[in-house]
């Protein structure tokens, strides 16, 4: 005698919308504690009883009771931050949740945000990548040519981040050609203008340094979400690993090719220069992390908010542990915004850490030990460490202390 048909216990129109809604936030930079809890809250509200268990690179999903449940395994890739499709999702969603629009066509407009063409153009990345570099260069210690140069290196950088998304292969290995390609450059060009090839190269490569993915790795870990943060602590220190290679390649080789750089220490820069940095360096991650034109002061003022906060908190607890003040602030500040605007929180959030994440501080680690620099190497990592520890820390007791919106 044949079993009976298992009948549909669910709503398949919601069951897709919440899959969707997974991999349109994983796409778009939400780390695994966050995307659990939206799409934990969707399915609340929608009468869908579910689990989920989110990874870099896969979103499990388990919908019904333990005796009656079908479970999705969507294989994902990390992709990199758009806050502005971020924005119109979570637009979505709330639509979605309170009944104005049927999980259906709240499916439907994921897919066309998710089609949509990229909110600014290639050439105009390439540029942020250079204003973010020449900017960050002031806090790295660079003086003016180190700024210049600096600036320079970041719009090679771009120019091959550019080409490398028309090629899947080329993505592999972007860290370590992007890298090669700026320290051989860094060291060519200082025997005719003569430059901290160390400082211009960092600032160069800062915006590849995956400073942002340690912190949210350690987040993870500090939420219990295990797996996911020792994976994506994993995948940072390849990272790592991949661009100090390239560093170490490109030194090497224009050595042999030039000689031993014309290696000079940095001179001193204005005062005044420190406010420019603080409107240019926000303004390039408005672009690189494709956030909407209108959010573009409040990130500034998160920029700022960051800095100034880190600096109080250094003369507080000291260097290593005024990033939590940093964090702190950061983290009330765009729980505040995100509320008084109705946007999500993370819009404002990630641009304002990325200002304190010890990224540049990871590569001096890795750098001391491919040189042989064992105990320097070491010591810098333990402050890599300390310093990652406090902005997290500052970002989790933010989350405590503020109330967060219903979706983000």
């Amino acid at each position: 005698m044949p079993a009976p048909a298992t009948p549909d216990y669910f709503p398949n129109d919601a069951v897709k919308f919440i899959l969707n809604l997974g991999r349109a936030l994983h796409g778009y930079g939400y780390d695994a504690g966050r995307l659990e809890d939206v799409l934990g809250l969707a399915s609340r509200q929608l009468g869908v009883e579910a689990q989920f268990f989110s990874t870099p690179t896969s979103i499990m999903a388990s919908f019904g009771t333990l005796d009656r449940s079908r479970t999705y395994m969507i294989r994902v890739v990390p992709g990199d931050h758009d806050l502005g499709k971020l924005a119109r999702i979570d637009h979505v969603v709330i639509e979605v949740l309170k009944g104005s629009m049927t999980p259906t066509d709240g499916s439907a407009q994921i897919d066309l945000i998710a089609a949509a063409p990229p909110t600014y153009g290639p050439w105009l990345m390439v540029a942020a990548f250079a204003l973010t570099s020449g900017a960050v260069t002031r806090f790295l210690g660079g003086g003016p040519r180190e700024i210049l140069v600096g600036a320079v290196l970041g719009l090679v950088i771009g120019v091959i981040s550019m080409f490398s998304g028309r090629y899947a292969a080329m993505t592999k290995v972007f860290e370590p050609v992007a890298s090669f390609a700026a320290a051989f450059l860094a060291s060519a060009v200082s025997h005719v203008f003569p430059h901290s090839v160390f400082i211009a190269t960092l600032a160069g490569l800062i915006v590849l340094v995956p400073g942002f993915t340690l912190t949210v790795a350690m987040t993870e870990l500090s939420t219990r979400h295990l797996a996911s943060g020792t994976a994506r602590m994993s995948a940072a220190f390849m990272t790592f690993l991949g661009i100090a290679f390239g560093v170490a390649l490109g030194n090497t080789l224009a050595e042999q090719f030039f000689g031993p750089a014309a290696n000079l220490l940095p001179t001193q820069s204005p005062e005044w220069l420190i406010p420019l940095v603080l409107l240019l360096a926000p303004l390039g991650f408005v672009v690189l992390l494709k956030a909407e034109p209108r959010d573009a002061p409040w990130i500034v003022i998160m920029g700022v908010l960051a800095f100034y906060a880190s600096q109080l908190g250094a003369i507080i607890f000291g260097p290593d542990l005024g990033s939590f003040v940093g964090a702190f602030a950061v983290g009330v500040g765009s729980s505040v915004i995100a509320r008084l605007l109705d946007r999500p929180s993370q819009i404002y959030l990630v641009p304002g850490i990325l200002l304190l994440v010890p990224g540049s501080v990871g590569f001096r680690s890795i750098a001391a030990l491919m040189d042989r620099e064992v105990v320097s190497g070491i010591e810098t990592a333990f402050k890599m460490v300390v310093i990652a520890v406090s902005i997290v820390s500052g970002i989790l007791i933010a989350r405590v202390v503020t109330p967060r919106r219903g979706t983000a």
